[in-house]
């Protein structure tokens, strides 16, 4: 099984679960979701180079697709991607609690 494979497994559970939570009307906010994914991503792709400029992490040529960003394949990505929209699709999928309503707004100076 091929890096991409395997990522097509996760991506397509990451997929279904931020579209059930667009379709319940608790998305995340996807302005917010891509800010920090960029920032993930900038911090993915300078921390994958260092680990495997140094030998810490190895990657079976025959399973990557050929496509690098400095020397970490382009697969090593999606698993950011991957948590990046995950895990606030779920937060609100769930029902966690919005910065907006949370119990430690502030009314009138007082705490809620």
């Amino acid at each position: 099984m091929t890096y991409w494979a395997l990522n097509a497994v996760f991506l397509s559970v990451v997929a279904a679960v931020a579209v059930a939570a667009v379709l319940s009307k608790r998305a995340p906010r996807w302005a917010s979701v891509a800010l920090v994914l960029a920032v993930v991503l900038v911090m993915t792709a300078v921390f994958d180079n260092l680990m495997i400029g140094v030998g810490l992490v190895g990657y079976n040529e025959s399973l990557i697709s050929g496509a690098f960003v400095g020397i970490a394949p382009l697969e090593d990505f999606a698993y950011a991607v991957a948590a990046v929209v995950l895990l606030p699709s779920l937060w609100c999928l769930l029902g966690g609690v919005s910065i907006r309503a949370s119990r430690y707004s502030t009314r009138g100076g007082r705490r809620a």
